[in-house]
């Protein structure tokens, strides 16, 4: 179970990432309490995972989820570019999230 919180506290994180561009600074209602509640469920499930994952495997997960993410959304939706080198680092950000899943041993 505790992988399934990282995962979506993986989520969360993209969510108040990509929400966060939005607040203009907090000086906008909706992007902010998107933000501020994505951060707060984004730390609370983070810290249901590190009940059982070590926090080094844990910590990398959820900010490797966060970083592929943004940018996977900013890229589709927000015309970020699109490049190979863009893509080649992301693979090796996705290799290092899997590989820490499986080096963890759980």
């Amino acid at each position: 179970m505790a992988w399934v919180y990282l995962i979506i506290a993986g989520i969360f994180e993209v969510v108040w990432a990509v929400a966060l561009k939005y607040t203009m600074g907090f000086t906008r209602l909706v992007p902010s309490v998107i933000t501020i509640g994505g951060m707060i469920a984004s730390f609370y499930f983070l810290s249901m995972a590190t009940k059982v994952l070590p926090i080094g495997t844990a910590y990398a997960v959820w900010t490797g989820i966060g970083a592929v993410g943004a940018v996977i959304i900013g890229m589709l939706f927000l015309n970020e570019p699109v490049n190979a080198p863009r893509i080649i680092f992301l693979s090796f950000i996705l290799v290092g999230i899997v590989g820490l899943k499986f080096a963890s041993g759980q």
